[in-house]
């Protein structure tokens, strides 16, 4: 069987582009350019925002703005933001993506796999029926169906509705 290839040309970005240092999500609540950061939405505590290297289709993160590790250290009212903004998050998924179910977790240190261990980030992962298949596993691959910016403008659109 000829080998396939797949084109993902806005990964080039990534590979050969200037790696960051210091932590994402702080980067990106100072500097107030959340279309091209992909955040949807700020509240007063948390934030949502795209995944830029998402698991699936609509893969969102939703963060506190400050610069904690664990959910322990979060105060009150940032908690109870950070669940309307899953909430939220879910409700905005389910009109415009319609999942049929979600994963959802929390990478607490390196050794669980956080990619930024030192601000506390909760992962929304929409799923559906068949999501998965032989591309991953063959050829370590995953397959993504929509552009980031087609989906930052269909949700931010459902949020104004």
């Amino acid at each position: 069987m000829k080998e396939k290839i797949i084109w993902a040309p806005w990964r080039i970005g990534y590979i050969a582009g200037k790696k960051e240092k210091g932590c994402l999500f702080c980067r990106v609540k100072r500097e107030r350019k959340d279309k091209e950061n992909y955040i949807l939405f700020r509240g007063k505590h948390c934030f949502i925002i795209l995944n830029t290297f998402p698991y699936n289709n609509g893969h969102l993160m939703i963060a506190p703005f400050r610069h904690i590790k664990e959910p322990s250290q979060l105060k009150e009212e940032e908690t109870i933001e950070l669940w309307r903004l899953v909430n939220l998050s879910i409700k905005l998924l389910k009109d415009i993506l319609k999942p049929e179910g979600f994963n959802m977790g929390l990478n607490l240190g390196k050794i669980a796999g956080a990619g930024y261990p030192g601000h506390l980030h909760l992962h929304l992962v929409p799923r559906w029926r068949g999501d998965t298949n032989f591309m991953p596993i063959v050829a370590k691959t995953k397959v993504i169906s929509q552009s980031l910016n087609k989906l930052y403008e269909e949700l931010k659109k459902s949020l104004r509705m």
